[in-house]
């Protein structure tokens, strides 16, 4: 009986463990999303740095063409 009191003793440390590190690790990931250098944030600045690129390009065409048909 003693033996089996231990080993559940060591399991249940073992689950404690395991519960911490998952915690730490899911902290870790919604720090990694979230934030000023996160990776939504990112994003955002990505799509309005592509919507910028695009407005830019639909101009210049624009000008183009209205230079080439004058």
């Amino acid at each position: 009986m003693q033996k089996r009191a231990k080993t559940s003793g060591i399991t249940l440390i073992a689950l404690v463990i395991t519960i911490i590190v998952l915690l730490i690790l899911a902290g870790v990931a919604i720090a990694t999303l979230t934030g000023d250098n996160g990776i939504l944030t990112k994003a955002v600045q990505a799509k309005d740095a592509t919507r910028g690129g695009e407005v830019k390009d639909y101009v210049r065409m624009a000008v183009a063409e209205n230079v080439v048909l004058r």
